[in-house]
């Protein structure tokens, strides 16, 4: 016996999921709490038909997670834009459902609809291997925003007791003048803190840089990148 065609919508957390299940009419057939294992919310699915399409918000973990539903269900999942899933979310009668029904339960419903309807603004399922990778783009950001911070905090301390820079900003010269500039007491144990601090950051970036190098050296794309007016090794 064939089964019945159904769509789902995923709301995804770290610890579960909820999974709203339609008919091609747009008749709620489930929607309940699963735990965060792709096999389980596929077998709750399964229960209820079978499934023509699935949509989740793209998150952190949601990629995985829809990788994990094509390996254990030959699933077709696709990841909705979250911007755009937030504009739909401020549409009023989404607003009076969620008042009604609670927040997760409306958002795994709105998910199932739009994949029922073909309206899910896509974004793309990238590879392991490329999200990884993004992993550490996204780490080498972080550090170097870390980094500037330290650096204007360094900035700030020398304006307030009106210090200059007998050496170039930043450069080799400078942290040895810098560790030798008189402050008070309290000021001179807080700028060593920052010394340390941005010392391990720049070792920290490049220890990153290196690797993203090492990982890319025969990525066609990147090396292109480099050839470009603007970039910089």
């Amino acid at each position: 016996m064939e089964k019945v065609p159904v769509f789902v919508g995923l709301d995804y957390h770290q610890d579960a999921v909820q999974v709203c299940v339609l008919d091609s009419g747009g008749k709620v057939l489930g929607n309940r709490a699963c735990d965060n294992d792709p096999r389980r919310v596929a077998e709750y699915v399964a229960t209820h038909g079978g499934v023509r399409g699935a949509a989740m918000e793209s998150c952190e973990g949601a990629a995985d997670f829809a990788e994990g539903l094509v390996a254990a269900a030959d699933w077709s999942v696709d990841l909705a834009h979250p911007g755009y899933v937030h504009r739909l979310r401020q549409n009023p009668d989404k607003l009076v459902l969620e008042r009604s029904e609670g927040t997760d339960y409306s958002d795994a419903r709105l998910l199932a609809d739009l994949e029922r309807v073909g309206y899910v603004a896509k974004v793309w399922l990238a590879p392991q291997a490329i999200r990884e990778l993004r992993r550490l783009v996204r780490y080498r950001r972080q550090l170097v925003n870390e980094r500037r911070n330290v650096k204007l905090r360094v900035r700030a301390l020398l304006r307030a007791h009106r210090r200059g820079c007998a050496a170039p900003r930043w450069g080799v010269a400078w942290f040895p003048w810098m560790r030798g500039v008189e402050l008070p007491e309290q000021s001179r144990w807080i700028l060593d803190r920052h010394l340390d601090r941005l010392q391990q950051l720049h070792g920290d970036v490049q220890a990153v840089e290196q690797r993203l190098a090492r990982l890319t050296k025969d990525d066609a794309v990147v090396q292109k990148l480099w050839t470009l007016p603007g970039w910089d090794r």
